[in-house]
């Protein structure tokens, strides 16, 4: 399979999904992800596959989802022209931002996210899927989306990763935690030096992969499970009914507005920088 936005490959018991968008920070437009649930396809129906890592490439890990598609400047394609409706938006995101990340969560095989850099919104959610998170000590956590009127993104994962205390803090006030403070709250398992990153994913990966593909996936079933009777999807499925009645409040559409009327994405970048508007929305 020929993938444009991501980067795919198969070494020994390993498959790497790497989002290859650099120019982009890695921002998740449609087709990348396509590419990526395609690509979990192909690890799913691989028996040599035991372990999944997924990387972005360049500086950042992804700086959330593409901001081109939210204001309307991408090329319009079935998904832009469906969220005119309130219905439609709401479809849009079920399937290209629900369903997928919760796809990544329930994979049957482990899975490791390799973040450097930026890790923002989207971009964290996304990470947040995967297993087990090892990160480059540039690494850089945030979700700035509720300054911006957005009630955070469609799964969120704060609470669980966090804790409720600190998730209140992390949200209202969006603020940036670093890789090591990251790692004391237990959002990530592992901090490397950068240059590192790769091949220490790697070797954390060589290792989860020698455990038999059925005891793992047998395991991760139950720690997941054990989430469930916590109350972990129903959770999620209460915040993606909440952030969709957010988005159509009149606070929220007339940021949608401002947003629309913007020329350039540069001046989008550069009034999301100054608090004005999210990351990724």
């Amino acid at each position: 399979m020929t993938f444009e936005t991501i980067l795919y490959e198969v070494d020994g018991a390993i498959a790497t999904m790497t989002m290859n968008r650099p120019e982009a920070a890695n921002a998740q437009d449609s087709r990348l992800i396509d590419e990526l649930d395609a690509a979990f396809d192909l690890a799913d129906a691989d028996d040599a596959v035991r372990v999944v890592i997924l990387a972005g490439a360049g500086k950042h890990f992804s700086a959330g989802h593409d901001l081109k598609a939210i204001v309307g400047q991408a090329e319009a394609d079935e998904w832009v022209k469906l969220r005119e409706t309130p219905e439609g938006k709401f479809h849009h995101e079920k399937v290209m931002y629900y369903d997928r990340n919760k796809r990544i969560h329930d994979f049957r095989k482990p899975t490791i996210a390799s973040v450097q850099g930026s890790c923002v919104a989207a971009g964290l959610m996304l990470a947040c899927m995967c297993d087990l998170i090892v990160a480059a000590d540039d690494a850089q956590f945030s979700n700035p989306v509720l300054k911006m009127t957005g009630a955070g993104v469609e799964l969120l994962v704060e609470p669980w990763e966090l804790g409720i205390r600190k998730a209140k803090e992390f949200l209202w006030t969006g603020e940036t935690i670093d890789a090591h403070e990251a790692w004391r709250l237990g959002l990530v398992n592992r901090v490397v030096p950068r240059k590192e990153l790769t091949a220490r994913t790697r070797e954390l990966a060589d290792r989860v992969a020698l455990v038999p593909p059925i005891t793992a996936q047998v395991v991760k079933d139950t720690i997941n499970y054990t989430a469930e009777l916590m109350g972990k999807s129903d959770s999620w499925k209460y915040h993606f009914m909440a952030h969709h009645w957010t988005h159509n409040t009149q606070t929220a559409l007339s940021a949608l507005e401002t947003r629309k009327k913007k020329s350039t994405m540069k001046e989008v970048l550069a009034d999301r920088d100054k608090g004005d508007l999210p990351g990724d929305r």
